[in-house]
């Protein structure tokens, strides 16, 4: 990490505020062996008990990249019966499609697919891109997780699987990234740049997410925190087992999400997200320092895919070069220039739940539950 981050800090021994933030999240979040397998099969057990007499036990998201796919097959492995979900944006990559009909055929799950209203999202990307605001898989990060809410109360299912985990996502910067439940910066965003109204785009304002926290009971589950999770070993697992096929970078499963994370946010940005990324790997001991350095010494983007991407997103978004150009050029400009919970609501939400917090955690600990769960960073 370095001072693209622009909140970077460095203590007198020269190390980053993300490596004491590391360490904080390990201590808090991550478990012995014997502990965390003890935590895990209680937790396995808790959710059958629930599901028991429903369809599904559980819900579980999908992408086709590895962290979800390996959740997946710990969710076979263990027997439970979870519904999966997986949001169709439009930039699937083959690999990806390939990658989830292997998990769905080799474990029999049930696949629940939402296919997006294509105009209504590139409309909605469009109005991202032209607002000049790094977070652009905020769209797709609040859809998918909207989708899992609604789904969850649909079938009473109470328990939500998440793929975020400390050992690869314990880093990434908060000037990189925007808060995924935002409803109120997306919907701003597009009430000023968009011309496609929203009528069926999946969203979770402020007071629906209370609700399904609070008074639904749903949640969230980050269960790669609770075992060993070694990103190369959670590979070559589920290549065996699901014929699961690699599609370079992190999160490159979309040609999107590529294209963003390998074009846009380095061009215009100047963040290169494998320094997190790479980082991460670096303080869960998967990886040394010299190792990442030598991969950052390579090409964020393979030059011909490049090329094949940046046409075809131009194409697909209806763009032609010089418009696509002016919003590379177009100055930067922070989400918070736009209405947003976190400039709103966030600040009451928060003295709230900081108010009633030792009550929470004093319940989950009689209940045998870890005390709190870290924020997920998704992309």
């Amino acid at each position: 990490m370095d001072t693209t981050d622009p909140d970077i800090s460095f203590d007198v021994h020269g190390v980053c505020n993300h490596c004491h933030s590391y360490e904080k999240l390990r201590r808090q979040y991550l478990y012995s062996e014997a502990e965390g397998q003890a935590l895990f099969d209680g937790l396995i057990r808790e959710i059958k008990a629930h599901g028991q007499g429903k369809r599904y036990d559980c819900i579980l998201g999908v992408s086709g990249g590895v962290d979800s796919t390996y959740m997946a097959w710990l969710a076979w492995k263990n027997g439970l019966r979870p519904l999966v979900i997986h949001l169709d944006n439009g930039w699937n990559s083959e690999i990806a499609v390939q990658n989830i009909h292997n998990i769905i055929e080799k474990t029999g799950f049930d696949l629940y697919t939402h296919v997006i209203n294509w105009e209504e999202f590139r409309d909605l990307q469009l109005s991202f891109l032209r607002a000049s605001v790094i977070d652009l898989e905020l769209t797709s990060d609040h859809a998918i997780s909207s989708l899992i809410y609604y789904i969850a109360r649909k079938y009473g299912i109470r328990y939500l699987m998440s793929g975020f985990n400390v050992a690869t996502e314990g880093i990434l910067p908060q000037a990189w990234r925007w808060s995924k439940f935002d409803w109120l910066n997306i919907k701003a965003i597009h009430k000023l740049f968009g011309k496609v109204p929203l009528k069926t785009f999946p969203r979770t304002s402020f007071w629906q997410k209370t609700y399904f926290d609070l008074l639904l009971r749903l949640r969230t589950v980050q269960i790669l925190n609770y075992l060993p999770y070694d990103k190369a070993a959670a590979k070559a697992t589920i290549m065996q087992d699901f014929g699961w096929r690699d599609y370079g970078g992190k999160h490159y499963e979309s040609i999107i999400t590529r294209f963003y994370q390998g074009y846009i946010l380095p061009v215009k940005f100047n963040v290169d997200k494998r320094k997190a990324h790479l980082s991460t790997l670096i303080n869960s001991g998967q990886l040394s320092k010299t190792q990442a350095l030598a991969e950052l010494e390579q090409p964020v983007y393979d030059p011909q895919q490049l090329e094949i991407d940046r046409e075809f997103v131009i194409k697909k978004f209806g763009l032609d070069e010089a418009a696509f150009q002016a919003i590379m050029e177009a100055p930067i400009v922070p989400h918070t220039h736009y209405p947003s919970y976190e400039t709103r609501h966030y600040r009451y939400h928060e003295r709230f739940f900081e108010a009633v917090r030792p009550l929470t955690q004093l319940l989950k600990k009689l209940a045998g539950r870890p005390v709190s769960t870290p924020q997920s960073q998704t992309t």
